[in-house]
């Protein structure tokens, strides 16, 4: 089936947007430059400009035009944390280590998987990230390829997942499940502590538009992080 002109101008942008070609702030071309160039109509390209602004990836500007939409970077319990700055704020140096890294498809049975992969691949990274040097918490993310294709080429040695996707993928709603659990051998080993010693877990889903993003399952040393949140009555 033929991909609708409207849709195809949007997936063009999107693309640019998200592999860093256009960056945040940049002016994208009029409505009547895109009507030129594309030989269609007004309503074809608003169509294509509200979906990039209803993916966060745009802004669009009474008699200004349309801009690339700078991404959102947030550090309470109800928003996404970059865990680099708040540990940098806390005076210590963040570093991240991959440890595994692949390209798969969802694993039979398991619907969240296929939910997020939404026909596409997934790109599953492990990962620790540490404090001055000491492990602070492990990393198991699974990333949409679909939503964010230039994640692929990503190169995570000297930048987390999650901070890539914050500075390059805007977003519109997460949901946090934050537990207290016991390590695994693994996640013991990583962590350096005993197995089944206390830690604070931390499972996010995000989306982009109704469309999913990434999940990923952190692990913190019960003793070394806290989450804060500030907030006030509904509709106060």
């Amino acid at each position: 089936m033929k991909q609708p002109l409207h849709e195809k101008i949007r997936a063009d942008f999107e693309a640019r947007i998200l592999a860093g070609t256009l960056a945040p702030g940049d002016r994208l071309p009029t409505e009547q430059e895109l009507m030129q160039a594309h030989g269609c109509s007004r309503m074809t390209v608003n169509k294509a400009l509200s979906a990039l602004q209803s993916a966060g990836l745009v802004e669009r500007r009474k008699k200004a035009g349309s801009f690339v939409a700078r991404p959102r970077v947030h550090s309470m319990v109800l928003d996404i944390p970059d865990l680099a700055v708040q540990i940098g704020e806390r005076g210590q140096r963040h570093s991240y280590r991959l440890t595994r890294r692949q390209v798969r498809g969802p694993i039979a049975g398991r619907d969240e998987e296929a939910a997020l992969a939404n026909g596409a691949q997934l790109l599953e990274l492990d990962g620790i990230h540490c404090a001055d040097d000491r492990p602070l918490a492990v990393e198991h993310r699974l990333i949409a390829t679909r939503a964010v294709p230039a994640i692929v080429d990503g190169d995570f040695d000297s930048i987390s997942p999650g901070t890539w996707l914050l500075q390059h993928v805007p977003w519109t709603e997460a949901e946090n499940r934050i537990s207290a659990v016991g390590a695994t051998r693994e996640e013991a080993t990583l962590l350096g502590i005993a197995p089944g010693a206390p830690c604070l877990c931390v499972e996010r889903h995000t989306w982009r538009g109704g469309d999913p993003i990434t999940y990923v399952r952190q692990v913190f040393l019960a003793d070394a992080y806290d989450m804060v949140a500030r907030f006030g009555p509904a509709g106060g």
